[in-house]
C-alpha cells in the first residue's frame, strides 16, 4: 500500500508511559491524562483509555470535515453534534481489532441532506483517510 503524500501544517506529539495502565502527555503540555483499561476490560476504569480519546479525536475531526462539506453546499449545520463510539475487541487473527460508529445530529436539514453530508464528511475527513479499509465504520443520522 503507498502512503500519500502530504504537506504537513502540523505534528502532534504523545508519549505514553506503562502503556494502557499509566499515563499519556503530549509534548505542549496541553494533554495529560492518566489511561487505565476500562472495567469491561478488567481494567480500574480509574482514567480515561485509549479508546475514549481516539473516539474524542475522531468526533472532533469528523465535525471540522463536516463544516467543510456544509460550506461547500451551503447548508446549515448549525447545532450539530458528531458522536464517535469505537469498540474494541478479539479479532479473527488472535489479536485486538477496533470498529466504530459514527452518528451526526444535524437539526436544521432534512435527513436525505444530513445522510449526503454526513457521507461527503466521511471522504474529507482525515480520521475517516486513516481507518477507510482498516477497520468497520458506520455511519448514521440521528
Amino acid at each position: 500500500m503507498t502512503i500519500q503524500k502530504i504537506d504537513v501544517a502540523y505534528t502532534a506529539v504523545a508519549t505514553a508511559e506503562n502503556g494502557r495502565d499509566g499515563r499519556v502527555s503530549s509534548d505542549d503540555g496541553q494533554l495529560d491524562v492518566v489511561v487505565n483499561p476500562p472495567q469491561a476490560m478488567g481494567g480500574s476504569g480509574a482514567g480515561t483509555n485509549p479508546e475514549q480519546l481516539f473516539a474524542a479525536g475522531y468526533s472532533a475531526c469528523f465535525q471540522g470535515a463536516l463544516g467543510v462539506v456544509a460550506r461547500q453546499e451551503k447548508a446549515d449545520i448549525s447545532g450539530s453534534t458528531v458522536t464517535a463510539s469505537v469498540g474494541i475487541g478479539k479479532n479473527e487473527a488472535g489479536g485486538f481489532g477496533l470498529e466504530v460508529a459514527i452518528t451526526a445530529s444535524i437539526p436544521n436539514v432534512d435527513r436525505a441532506t444530513a445522510q449526503s453530508l454526513v457521507e461527503k464528511a466521511h471522504q474529507v475527513c482525515p480520521y475517516s483517510s486513516a481507518t477507510r479499509g482498516n477497520i468497520k465504520v458506520e455511519l448514521s443520522v440521528a
